[in-house]
């Protein structure tokens, strides 16, 4: 199981929304429901969140 509490924790700090995110990283409304729902997502899309946010995988996801 996959939990993206530190992904909504790292955009709050940077002052954007989940719908910036989406539309600053380019992925899906369906693909931002799995992350709100804490379901697996492709690591493109990990990796669009990544370079979106300037982060690394450990910053956005902990897998519990």
């Amino acid at each position: 199981m996959v939990n993206y509490k530190k992904l909504w924790v790292l955009l709050a700090q940077k002052g954007l929304s989940k719908a910036q995110l989406r539309k600053e990283a380019d992925i899906s409304s369906a693909t931002l429901t799995k992350l709100n729902k804490n379901e697996i997502v492709a690591l493109t899309v990990l990796v669009k969140i990544c370079k979106t946010l300037d982060c690394d995988f450990g910053d956005i996801v902990e897998v519990v």
